[in-house]
């Protein structure tokens, strides 16, 4: 149930209101600013009504700006005379507004959206706070609010408390690290060391040594004795990457320590606990490699208790503006340089690119960016060839026989189109996301709907 503080004088509203939004929420009348901000804090109440009938402007912005500090979304309600000054509300701070007197299905959803809007916030702000009270740094970069990021986010907090292995998967570039740093930043071995292998980067001669460690003499070459990554990590976390790499000899040894908890180094019978939670990530398809007979399959079980997948890049591509801007601002910062925005061409680019190589692909793409651009924006002109190409027809593709004007006019008439479907057919909904006049809107979906979508407002 989403519950409504309504901040008005006018004591018809709940009463208007209450009955007809429906069960889903919860409708509660406030006249008082104290008792509204005091409510609000406490969590009381999920979103704000302002009526602009409640003080003075400098009192509703100082209101709407204390709530946005609090975290608490507003939500205007203005007639047609204070449309102004429900739009400088909303660039203060406040979620959005509605015409005064309310629309039920306009008010449903936007409170909706902005409980939504709020609670994600929350729940990201949460989870940011916990990262960076952590010893250890790296987990920060993982940045998104999607969806798909937030079902990793909560798979994160559901195993860091826990002992179990964990295989990460995920394409090449889609920060299966960093999901394996913030799983040990967030648990109780933060204080202890977090080593990370490539298993495919080390030979197949020496991947034992590496990872059991040998005595003095252990084989030509071994001039004293080494700690191996598994005795390295301690109490902390060894975190194995590309375990799909492994020989087939070697994941018959990695099985034998991970079901008895210890093992030897190379040249000795000395057995040595393992004391280190151990997390595994690949890029390939483990089970098809079991199908083929390449990766055993006690082994799969055994490091596969608990699976988180990383998305795509293309899979959250609605995440791309946000890890722009972080990349913009890391590399602007390491560069010396003042590159403080991307143009809205720009950055329909990035969104529209497939993103082969994932977030690794994008981060390199802004910092070769930030180096080029000799102005304060990055723009078109600094992206890669192929990704300014990417939007554009191929030359084997018949070239459209409308003009320029006619393909820009059914671009809007698309988005006008997938407003509306997104707004349940409100057009005053549609129209204000759009930043286009309601009037505009008509005339654009006007002769292209076979049936112009009902009007709910």
């Amino acid at each position: 149930m989403i519950r409504l503080l309504l901040y008005s004088q006018d004591n018809r509203l709940p009463m208007m209101l209450g009955p007809t939004l429906g069960s889903e929420f919860e409708v509660a009348l406030e006249s008082n600013p104290e008792k509204v901000k005091e409510q609000a804090r406490n969590q009381r109440y999920h979103v704000v009504v302002l009526d602009l009938d409640s003080g003075s402007p400098e009192h509703q912005r100082d209101f709407v700006g204390e709530m946005h500090s609090a975290r608490v979304p507003v939500v205007v309600m203005a007639d047609d005379d204070h449309r102004e000054v429900a739009m400088d509300l909303v660039q203060r701070g406040a979620y959005d507004y509605f015409r005064k007197p309310p629309c039920l299905a306009e008010l449903k959803i936007v409170a909706r959206r902005a409980y939504e809007h709020s609670r994600m916030g929350r729940d990201l702000h949460n989870l940011s706070q916990q990262l960076r009270a952590t010893a250890a740094y790296g987990c920060d970069q993982l940045i998104g609010s999607s969806a798909r990021l937030r079902h990793v986010y909560d798979l994160i907090q559901r195993v860091t408390a826990l002992n179990a292995f964990v295989l990460i998967t995920g394409e090449t570039g889609t920060g299966k690290e960093l999901i394996a740093r913030a799983i040990h930043n967030l648990s109780e071995r933060q204080t202890s060391p977090f080593v990370a292998v490539s298993c495919g980067a080390i030979p197949e001669t020496l991947i034992e040594a590496e990872l059991f460690g040998y005595e003095k003499g252990a084989f030509t070459g071994a001039v004293g004795s080494r700690k191996g990554y598994l005795e390295q990590a301690g109490q902390g976390t060894l975190f194995l990457d590309e375990i799909g790499e492994l020989s087939p000899h070697t994941q018959v040894k990695l099985l034998r320590v991970l079901q008895e908890r210890q093992f030897s180094r190379l040249g000795t019978s000395a057995v040595v606990p393992l004391h280190a939670r151990v997390l595994f990530a690949t890029h390939r398809n483990l089970g098809k490699m079991v199908e083929d007979g390449h990766f055993r399959l006690d082994l799969y079980y055994r490091v596969n208790v608990m699976g988180i997948k990383a998305p795509s890049l293309r899979d959250h591509s609605e995440d791309i503006p946000t890890l722009a801007r972080h990349f913009l601002e890391k590399y602007s910062d390491l560069y010396r340089k003042s590159v403080t925005s991307i143009t809205p061409d720009a950055m329909a680019l990035l969104v529209d690119y497939i993103w082969p190589g994932n977030v690794r692909e994008l981060e390199n793409v802004i910092q070769k960016a930030i180096i080029l651009t000799d102005d304060d924006t990055i723009g078109p002109q600094q992206l890669p060839d192929d990704l300014q190409q990417s939007g554009l027809p191929s030359f084997g593709d018949p070239l459209p026989a409308t003009s320029f004007e006619d393909q820009l006019h059914d671009y809007k008439i698309k988005l006008a189109q997938k407003a509306v479907a997104e707004c349940n057919g409100n057009k005053t909904l549609a129209a204000r996301s759009l930043h286009i006049s309601r009037t505009y809107l008509h005339r654009l979906i006007k002769d292209f709907m076979e049936e112009e979508t009902p009007e709910v407002a």
